[in-house]
């Protein structure tokens, strides 16, 4: 690294390699959610992170637990950029609706633990909010994340290009 980069207060973030970590954002959530609906509703697990270059990658990292209280009641999880309602779902399995994971079990009940990454491109130096988000695939009966006291969790780090 060249000394020009170097500052009093440290390193220039545009004086770092590509790949390089420049910031890095968390956010745990224990509050339980319900849902009978098909349609994604958003979770209280959100993080909001300020790209500082909008050529710049966030690397969203999450985890959280997801319960049926009925047989072959299909449940999933995902993460938008914005909210449910008007962000981009992050998932990359696309039209498919089953998020980054699923809590399934033919004829039982489960607990399962969801775990996702994905880089996303936001393309913008403004801040940016990402939104974990639930909803019941098929089945009828409740779907939950973070039942009995659960904590879910949300990481985001800036990765320099």
């Amino acid at each position: 690294m060249a000394l020009s980069n170097i500052r009093n207060d440290g390193v220039a973030t545009s004086g770092l390699p590509a790949g390089s970590v420049l910031q890095v954002v968390s956010a745990n959530n224990s509050q339980q959610i319900t849902t009978t609906g098909t349609t994604y509703i958003d979770t209280n697990l959100t993080a909001s992170i300020t790209p500082s270059s909008s050529s710049n990658k966030i690397l969203v990292m999450f985890s959280g637990s997801m319960y049926n209280d009925t047989a072959d009641v299909h449940a999933a999880l995902t993460v938008f950029r914005g909210n449910s309602s008007t962000g981009t779902n992050l998932d990359l399995t696309g039209a498919s609706g089953y998020g980054f994971g699923t809590a399934y079990a033919q004829g039982d009940k489960i607990k399962s633990n969801v775990v996702g990454f994905v880089l996303d491109s936001p393309s913008t130096t403004s801040s940016t909010t990402y939104t974990a988000a639930v909803r019941r695939v098929s089945g009828s009966g409740n779907v939950y994340m973070n039942v009995n006291s659960d904590t879910a969790s949300m990481t985001l780090m800036e990765i320099a290009q």
